[in-house]
């Protein structure tokens, strides 16, 4: 692996992004019981609130637990910036966004509204915690680079869609949907998949593969002009919704080319890597960009179809390329922490990375999801198995929760012996 451009000596407590990557398959599960207890019919409506519980389990309490434990440990490490009182920020947050997501998920799907008044204000509350608190660190940086640029661009756009979501969430629970409810949830959904989880991925990727493939660095001019190109993009679809909306095309075609050029980066990125051994993360790197090509051009062409296929499309962009990049960061990311974190205390005689996860485990994962995914999108054609790919979707989530909690509980079952080396005599005693 390379580590060159990592501040390793700012890295928060382990326990900081692990509470948040242990939960994400939970939620996870939980949307795979929603859909067992659902039906197509019910589901081909993105705006029944059942559709929305089930998106949200996966959005808010998948991706987003991810994505933000991932921050967590990553702005200090990649960027060099420190979050204040980053310990009490992440707990305090992960409380609000836990109970937040239940709150919103069973209150959509029992139609409580008290609940989903109280689970507006805690996942308002929570991520703009942390938003603020990772927006407010980046003050510090000196050096703007693509990767560091693409984070901030990122969180901006978390910063506006959690105020719409908290908006919209409390319209639902007040019982007050306006005729701007749609334009709202329109712009909610489109700028969190590609303004916030996709330039966050583009952002990450230029450090996330040449770090742990030994993969060639993205080329200086994608870096430059990549998110500039898909806020540009955005910022038109925006535009041309509320004046013009027969132009909208042009905008996703914009969007679109962006992340299929990524795609295609990426692709090459991972197949020019010096380290040519394969593991459960490039199949999941590889399928992502499968996906999101599939994807983006099932988005573009969506306006001409019936709106029940737009679920479809949210089952590609969503679940094929976010979800199948979040799971094999979870892969890479937590056998990273313990390692590293065991080291740093001098522990020398642990398991490898590649030793924490459970290989065969992670195959049968991998090849449940993927078998998960397409079978969702063969449901609305074929509707009596839907239950049958829940089953495979729900089994998926459980086994990629005992993999991370079989790193986990090395790092704790390790902590409770002696080091090989006390680290003491290397730390600065304050003055």
């Amino acid at each position: 692996m390379d580590f060159d451009g990592l501040s390793v000596d700012q890295a928060p407590p382990i326990t900081a992004p692990l509470r948040f990557f242990a939960t994400a398959p939970l939620f996870a599960m939980l949307a795979g019981f929603f859909i067992l207890f659902s039906d197509v019919a019910t589901l081909s409506s993105r705006f029944a609130p059942q559709t929305i519980a089930i998106a949200h389990a996966v959005t808010i309490g998948f991706f987003s637990f991810v994505m933000f434990g991932a921050l967590v440990q990553m702005l200090p490490v990649l960027a060099g910036v420190k979050i204040s009182k980053v310990d009490l920020v992440s707990k305090v947050s992960y409380v609000s966004l836990l109970f937040g997501t239940f709150g919103m998920v069973f209150g959509l799907w029992f139609g409580l509204s008290k609940l989903l008044l109280a689970a507006s204000l805690l996942l308002g509350g929570g991520f703009l915690l942390l938003i603020i608190a990772m927006l407010f660190a980046f003050r510090t940086v000196v050096h703007l680079n693509a990767s560091i640029r693409a984070m901030i661009t990122s969180l901006i756009f978390a910063l506006l869609i959690t105020i719409l979501g908290v908006h919209l969430l409390a319209s639902y629970g007040i019982g007050k949907v306006g005729s701007s409810h749609l334009l709202f949830a329109n712009i909610h959904s489109v700028w969190a998949i590609f303004g916030f989880a996709g330039i966050l991925i583009i952002g990450v990727a230029y450090h996330i593969l040449p770090m742990f493939y030994v993969a060639p660095k993205f080329e200086p001019f994608f870096q430059r002009f990549a998110v500039l190109v898909v806020v540009v993009g955005l910022l038109l679809w925006l535009i041309f919704n509320l004046f013009a909306p027969s132009y909208a095309i042009v905008a996703k075609s914009i969007v679109a080319s962006l992340f299929m050029a990524f795609a295609i980066l990426a692709w090459l990125k991972l197949s020019a890597r010096r380290r040519k051994v394969s593991d459960i993360t490039i199949w999941y790197w590889k399928s992502a960009v499968i996906f999101m090509t599939l994807g983006t051009v099932s988005w573009v062409v969506n306006d001409f179809f019936d709106e029940k296929y737009s679920v479809v499309v949210s089952i590609l962009i969503g679940g094929g390329f976010i979800f199948s990049i979040m799971s094999g960061m979870l892969y890479k990311i937590v056998p990273f922490l313990v390692w590293f974190h065991l080291n740093a205390k001098g522990y020398m005689t642990i398991p490898t990375m590649n030793e924490m996860i459970n290989k065969k485990v992670a195959k049968w994962q991998f090849a449940l999801f993927i078998f998960s995914l397409f079978g969702f999108v063969f449901s609305f054609f074929v509707v009596q198995l839907l239950g049958f790919f829940a089953l495979a979707f729900i089994i998926s989530m459980v086994l990629l929760e005992l993999n991370i909690i079989s790193a986990v509980l090395i790092y704790f079952k390790t902590i409770k012996t002696k080091p090989d080396f006390d680290m003491s005599m290397f730390t600065m005693k304050a003055e």
